[in-house]
């Protein structure tokens, strides 16, 4: 079957979708030659109209997808707009477009505090899916045109998938108009350290088609640009070309920290997304940590802006939660590992314990201090981060010595790695970002370690980093490899659940360097996470 036929029959599909919910509507048909059905569907076409107000009918933008709690059974499919919109719904239905679920779309809203523009956001959240299944959606509200998308439910039970993850993108965008010093003509620029491979880093995540994506931070940097609300707009314009197709599921990083967007400054990242609740949370706190099963593995996003010690956003938030974040993990990873049915434990966060690079941001002592005794004690398996704009893994780790915190290789296999000795960071900063630091790598490597912050500078209120409590950078160990060469890429993970039950289960994990136009891909290395499976009275050491 080629290609063209199989576009033809998903354009039909989705005329189908929108039947049988009742819906007329005008979808362009792919025409193949001497195709009946084509033809035909162009007549149609000539007497079907969406009838809107091109004035007050906004159209669906940025549209995307998030699983639920439970990846196998739900999703929410979600978009936004600049004004509100009457009778906001999702059509489900397979790929033969029968309909299957109509689920009205819930309206959340925040106003910029900078531009006092209102943003308001629709999310439908679609229960009760079939495991391991491929769906073909419509987002539409009154008036405007339906906008469509696929994606498959996760497996359940220990089954084969894959999985992606970067941080720290960008736009590739120009959102600022300036005029240089000399000149009378205005030219555009970027303002929010995007750059041309924030573009680049989305393709090669579609290039790979993996089941969901984990966005490790510092999604678009709109806290720094002059048009916040632009910015998030030109972030989804670039990201639906993925995110409509599988679930980017985020952590936030001290980017989203909005001054003014509610009273810790992540309203704007609450707004466009909806992840699973989760325990311990407030209407200030929510969607800031949460967790999701996909097959065996349990996916743990966590917000690392409560305990770092870095002043990193528009306001300095540690200690936002209380202590209420903290005792969700412990609750969620002592589950996890009490499941049977759960083989991996990955958690999703922003700021780093670990880092080889040079005069950038560093490690910080309170993720060292608040999580990483928690990673230890429940056998965390992965670690994926952004916030340093390069790529580095860590040998497996756990224990730490000396006031810093240091943590200790348990293992330099550096081609197959046992999680069970250790937990394996990965730093996956180079979603985009115009400014990588894969060129300050100390050599040999070495770590600065944020100790604490400074008092508030008088002027811009900002608190300086203090490293290593004054003293020299620690030796890093614990480093197992680094990419000096490239600045771009993400990591994508093959989870093989292995063959019978008491046998072993591995994550095969390349690290692709995105080398170029249309996301092309240059493998940088592979290698392998493995780990007993825990469906036979396995218990880990």
């Amino acid at each position: 079957m080629t290609l063209e036929h199989d576009e033809t029959n998903l354009q039909l599909s989705r005329r189908k979708l929108l039947a049988a919910a009742g819906i007329v509507v005008t979808v362009a048909p792919v025409l193949t030659s001497g195709s009946a059905h084509a033809a035909s569907d162009r007549a149609g076409d000539r007497s079907h109209r969406v009838e809107s107000d091109p004035v007050a009918t906004p159209p669906v933008a940025g549209l995307h997808l998030q699983f639920g709690a439970d990846a196998s059974s739900s999703v929410v499919v979600s978009w936004h707009t600049l004004q509100p919109v009457r009778n906001p719904r999702a059509l489900i239905g397979g790929l033969d477009g029968r309909l299957e679920y109509h689920v009205a779309a819930k309206e959340v809203s925040y106003t910029d505090a900078k531009s006092k523009q209102v943003v308001y956001a629709y999310h439908a959240l679609v229960n009760g899916l079939k495991p391991d299944s491929a769906y073909l959606y419509a987002a539409l509200h009154e008036g405007a045109e339906p906008q469509f998308g696929t994606f498959r439910t996760a497996p359940r039970g220990r089954a084969a998938f894959t999985f992606t993850s970067f941080g720290d993108q960008g736009t590739p965008t120009l959102g600022k108009q300036i005029t240089p010093a000399g000149s009378t003509n205005p030219i555009y620029v970027n303002d929010n350290l995007g750059s041309p491979a924030a573009g680049d880093t989305t393709l090669g995540v579609e290039r790979v088609k993996p089941l969901f994506h984990l966005f490790n931070g510092d999604l678009c940097y709109a806290n720094l640009a002059t048009d916040r609300v632009r910015t998030w707009w030109d972030f989804w314009n670039n990201n639906t070309r993925s995110a409509r197709n599988r679930p980017w599921m985020p952590s936030a990083g001290n980017h989203e920290n909005e001054l003014g967007n509610g009273p810790i400054g992540f309203q704007a990242y609450q707004t466009y997304f909806s992840v699973p609740e989760a325990q311990g949370q407030t209407p200030v706190t929510k969607g800031l940590w949460y967790a999701f099963t996909a097959g065996a593995v349990r996916v743990l996003s966590i917000n690392n802006d409560d305990v770092c010690y870095q002043d990193g956003g528009n306001s300095y938030v540690h200690g936002y939660s209380g202590g209420a974040q903290k005792a969700w993990l412990e609750q969620e990873l002592a589950a996890a590992r009490a499941d049977r049915g759960i083989d991996w434990v990955v958690i999703c966060m922003h700021q780093v314990a670990v880092s080889s690079a040079n005069n950038f941001n560093g490690a910080d002592l309170g993720i060292r201090q608040e999580w990483m005794p928690l990673f230890d004690k429940y056998q965390v398996d992965l670690v994926v981060c952004g916030h340093e704009h390069h790529y580095e893994r860590s040998h497996p780790i756990r224990g730490a010595l000396s006031k810093l915190l240091t943590p200790q290789p348990a293992d330099f296999n550096t081609t197959v790695v046992d999680t069970t000795k250790g937990t394996v960071h990965m730093v996956i900063g180079g979603g985009g970002t115009s400014v990588p630091s894969n060129q300050l790598f100390f050599n040999p490597p070495q770590c600065r370690v944020i100790t604490g912050v400074a008092a508030p500078d008088p002027t811009t209120g900002k608190r300086a980093p203090i490293y290593n409590f004054g003293g020299d950078p620690e030796y890093a160990a614990w480093s197992a490899v680094r990419n000096a060469a490239h600045s771009y890429g993400f990591a994508a993970f093959e989870v093989d659940p292995g063959a019978h039950a008491g046998g072993y289960t591995t994550m095969k994990v390349t690290y692709y360097d995105v080398v170029g136009p249309d996301g092309q891909l240059a493998p940088f290395e592979t290698f392998t996470l493995r780990r007993p499976r825990r469906d036979a009275g396995f218990q880990a050491n």
